[in-house]
C-alpha cells in the first residue's frame, strides 16, 4: 500500500514525462505550489537542459526552482507557455477544481491563464463528486474582510480568516466551509464578483485540460469532455 507522499511522489514523475514531448529548448513552462508541485519541481530538475525555463506561482515555488539551476522568469516577459502543471485540493469529474490551501491561488491562476494547457497532478483522494468538503481559499483586499465574511455567513457557509497568513500579493485568505458547490462556474463568477475578493479558489471557468492521478493501481488521466 503506498503513502500518500508516496502517490504524490508517483504522479509527479508521470507528470514531468507527460510534459517532456511538449518541451522545445526555448521553451517556459508554468510550475505551481505545494507539496505535490515540489516533487514535480525535483522530478523535472532532471531534464532542466530540455527547456529555457519556468514561471512560478509564488516565492516559494520560485526559490526551489532556483536552487535546482532551473531559470525563473517574470510572467511580464512571458508571451506563452505549452504547459502550466500543478496540485489542487480538490477536483471533480468534470476536472474543475479546489485550490488555494497553499495560499498561491490568485498567483495560480494568472499562470494558468498564459498556458495552453493546465495538467492537473493530484493522488485519488482529491477525487469528490462535489466541490466543498474542502474549504475554500478566497483572497480578499485587507479592509474587506469582514464585509466578505458577511456575504458567506448569509449564504450559510462560515469564513474563518487564515491566522497569521499573507499571501505573496499582501492580501488575507478566508477559508470558507460549508459550501455544497453544485454549479462550480457559476458559483466562482458569484464570488469573484463579491467586492474586495481578489479571486476565489475555484478553478471552474476555467479548470484543468487534464488531470493525472495517482492511485494504488498506478497513474491514470482524466479528460474534459471537451478536450
Amino acid at each position: 500500500m503506498l503513502s500518500q507522499q508516496q502517490l504524490k511522489q508517483e504522479v509527479a514523475r508521470a507528470a514531468v514525462e507527460y510534459v517532456l514531448p511538449l518541451l522545445q529548448p526555448n521553451a517556459i513552462i508554468g510550475v505551481g505550489t505545494g507539496s505535490t508541485a515540489n516533487f514535480f519541481i525535483d522530478a523535472l530538475a532532471a531534464h532542466k537542459g530540455r527547456f529555457r525555463g519556468a514561471v512560478s506561482s509564488s516565492d516559494r515555488s520560485s526559490a526551489r526552482l532556483t536552487a535546482l539551476g532551473i531559470h525563473v522568469f517574470d510572467l511580464n516577459d512571458v508571451q506563452s507557455m505549452p504547459v502550466y502543471v500543478d496540485g489542487a485540493d480538490e477536483i471533480d469529474a468534470g476536472l474543475h477544481m479546489v485550490k488555494g490551501g497553499g495560499g498561491a491561488l490568485t498567483r495560480e491562476k494568472i499562470v494558468a491563464s498564459v498556458a495552453e494547457q493546465f495538467v492537473c497532478i493530484v493522488d485519488e483522494s482529491k477525487l469528490v463528486k462535489q466541490l466543498g468538503r474542502f474549504p475554500l481559499p478566497v483572497e480578499v483586499i485587507p479592509m474587506a474582510v469582514n464585509a466578505v465574511a458577511r456575504e458567506f455567513i448569509r449564504l450559510g457557509a462560515r469564513p474563518v480568516l487564515r491566522e497569521g497568513f499573507i499571501t505573496d500579493n499582501g492580501c488575507p485568505v478566508l477559508d470558507v466551509a460549508g459550501l455544497a458547490i453544485a454549479d462550480p462556474v457559476q458559483f466562482e463568477s458569484r464570488v469573484n464578483n463579491m467586492p474586495g475578493v481578489v479571486t476565489c479558489g475555484l478553478f471552474a471557468i476555467s479548470g484543468a485540460d487534464i488531470a493525472l492521478m495517482s492511485t494504488q493501481d498506478g497513474v491514470k488521466q482524466l479528460r474534459r469532455a471537451s478536450s
